[in-house]
């Protein structure tokens, strides 16, 4: 059986050669979100990086990264036999699936998972927001630095961060008030520890304050060298384009700080139809497609 371990902000060292320097992959693959979602766990293997999740009960693996991966997907197959439990494979690329079916032929289920493609757009952009297909969110934009001329914007610091917690926390309970069934544990964990751990994780985020009040925020994190990593963006109820302003804030920030920065991933919509939405909306440069593989086995569903 494979040794995982859980993921701790203190192995971001440890781990970030394999996840920042590896070939385009979505934003499983930060070591912010590995640390920040779930039940997250990790090991090397023949000189490979190997992952083991829990997600809403169900145990995956994702898939391996490394050069000579046959083994360590065999280690894989192998570990899944001992835990009995369905050897899932998730996060593959295109490329990976051909590998996969090339490696172990008729042995796996496949299946897109377009809940999880990611939303990948360029820094210039989401940061100037020019041309017809981007004229509303402008407009967005427009109208709330018309209404709110005095608001200003600053990074997320120690300091602030009891006001970011407070502006959470009423957004939360606006949401629950709004639908008692909706379930926000998984986020609230995530976001919670990402504000906790902010710096070891390599986050940053920006607030927009209007009359002293925290009225929007966001935070990322590098996933390679040339993509920034969009985790979070919440903006208070009752102020219209707050969700645009401090989207295109984030991107002017991340530019001038960052020249190489080319790509912003926004991650994906969870198959949340208004989310899907506003994610087109902004007319992405790209999906990152992923796709699901489970071994074939007797008595396991995929």
């Amino acid at each position: 059986m494979l040794n995982f371990t859980a993921v701790k902000p203190a192995d971001k060292q440890l781990y970030e050669p394999y996840l920042r320097y590896c070939a385009e992959r979505g934003c499983e693959y930060s070591f912010a979100n590995m640390y920040l979602w779930g039940r997250q766990k990790a090991t090397f293997h023949n000189g490979n990086l190997a992952f083991f999740s829990q997600f809403y009960r169900k145990s995956v693996y994702k898939f391996p990264l490394g050069e000579n991966l046959k083994p360590t997907l065999d280690a894989i197959i192998a570990d899944s036999r001992e835990r009995g439990i369905p050897c899932r494979i998730t996060c593959l690329t295109a490329k990976d699936k051909e590998l996969l079916e090339t490696w172990y032929p008729e042995q796996f289920y496949f299946q897109p998972d377009r809940d999880s493609y990611d939303y990948v757009y360029s820094v210039e952009a989401l940061a100037d927001l020019k041309g017809k297909k981007l004229q509303r969110k402008r407009n967005h934009c427009n109208r709330f630095w018309d209404a709110y001329p005095d608001t200003t914007v600053e990074p997320i610091t120690e300091d602030n961060t009891p006001q970011v917690e407070k502006m959470l926390e009423d957004w939360y309970a606006a949401k629950l008030a709004a639908d008692p069934t909706a379930s926000f544990y998984l986020e609230q964990a995530a976001i919670r520890r990402a504000l906790q751990s902010r710096e070891e994780l390599g986050m940053e985020g920006l607030v927009l304050r209007h009359e002293g009040k925290i009225i929007a925020m966001t935070m990322g994190s590098a996933l390679s060298e040339d993509t920034f990593d969009i985790h979070f963006e919440k903006a208070a109820d009752g102020y219209d384009g707050a969700y645009a302003a401090i989207n295109r804030e984030f991107a002017r920030y991340l530019r001038e700080k960052y020249p190489k920065l080319q790509w912003l991933n926004r991650e994906d919509d969870m198959g949340i139809e208004g989310l899907r939405k506003a994610k087109l909306s902004y007319c992405p440069d790209r999906l990152i497609e992923k796709w699901w593989a489970c071994l074939k086995e007797e008595g396991y569903d995929c």
